[in-house]
């Protein structure tokens, strides 16, 4: 028959299957990795070592077959109250006490070729390392800690064992961030235990009102012993001053006196006596005539306010 091979096929028919077979064969040998993406090469089974970055790639299919990994930050949540019947989060304290620790682990892959071939769970090993350090950690140390105290160092410090276990382990994983979520005691005391929070922060509230009573009461007392010290500093140099003062007047005073002691020790008197009787009543004793009537001069010439606003006249004794 005419337009026919041997065998009763069509060259045309065979053309065609054989460019149907190429453009699947093409199209399984290119492939696309994307942004948040690397791709490794396995050529027989064997990993190669260039790692496949974003965009077009080809490979011999099938002697060649891609596996894909996210190089993204991803995010494992464990523990806490969501994980109903696990007890992933649960935990016991240096003290004896058991938590209930929800937390998670933020991580990249940095190996693609160790992440894929060195582990062969490497999520599930990634968690129950995790979880181990967590224990490791907490049970060191008091229930106080992982509840408020120092939850950042803890998981500082969780990380740092997470992230030396994986490297030993060749898993291509660095951990970014392991933060504690939120930490409750289990179901079955949490009502006691949120007795003795309360307890704890009235206790906080109270010794913080103490505090703050103290520093009023110790302000208000530096305040009034500094301000004795300035009275007192004050006083002192008032005093010092007067005395000064007293000095050199008794020392002008006896330079009079060197240079006329008889003048001097008589004015010292008159003014003495002059202070001594200068507000007073005086009643001059004669030896021969008794009482000596006297005119007060200083009284010449002061009038005296009556009720009605006239003044009255001045009196003076009588003489005898």
């Amino acid at each position: 028959m005419k337009g026919f091979v041997p065998g009763g096929f069509n060259a045309g028919v065979v053309l065609i299957i054989i460019a149907v077979i190429a453009v699947f064969w093409l199209i399984q040998c290119i492939y696309t990795v994307q942004p948040d993406e690397r791709g490794v090469e396995l050529r027989f089974g064997k990993p190669r070592e260039e790692v496949s970055m974003p965009g077009l790639h080809f490979h011999f299919w099938p002697m060649d077959r891609i596996e894909f990994v996210k190089v993204t930050e991803q995010q494992r949540n464990i523990g806490g109250r969501s994980s109903a019947g696990s007890n992933a989060g649960l935990m016991l304290t240096g003290d004896q006490n058991i938590v209930n620790v929800q937390f998670s682990i933020l991580y990249t892959v940095t190996n693609p070729q160790s992440y894929l071939f060195n582990l062969e769970t490497p999520d599930e090993t990634l968690q129950q390392v995790a979880e181990s350090a967590m224990r490791e950690v907490v049970g060191r140390r008091p229930a106080q800690d992982i509840y408020r105290d120092k939850r950042q160092e803890i998981a500082t410090e969780v990380r740092s064992i997470i992230q030396d276990t994986m490297d030993r382990y060749g898993s291509g994983i660095s951990i970014n961030a392991v933060p504690i979520e939120d930490v409750s005691p289990p179901r079955e005391v949490a009502d006691a235990f949120e007795e003795v929070q309360r307890a704890e922060q009235n206790e906080d509230q109270q010794v913080e009102e103490a505090n703050q009573y103290a520093n009023q009461k110790l302000g208000q007392a530096r305040g009034r012993a500094a301000q004795i010290r300035e009275e007192a500093a004050a006083y002192k140099d008032r005093i010092v001053k007067e005395a000064q003062g007293e000095a050199q007047r008794f020392i002008s005073i006896y330079d009079e006196y060197v240079k006329a002691p008889e003048v001097t020790r008589k004015r010292l008197f008159l003014e003495t006596m002059e202070s001594v009787i200068g507000n007073s009543n005086s009643i001059i004793i004669d030896d021969k005539q008794g009482v000596v009537p006297y005119l007060p001069l200083n009284e010449v010439g002061k009038q005296s306010t009556t009720p009605a606003g006239k003044p009255a006249a001045a009196t003076q004794p009588e003489a005898k």
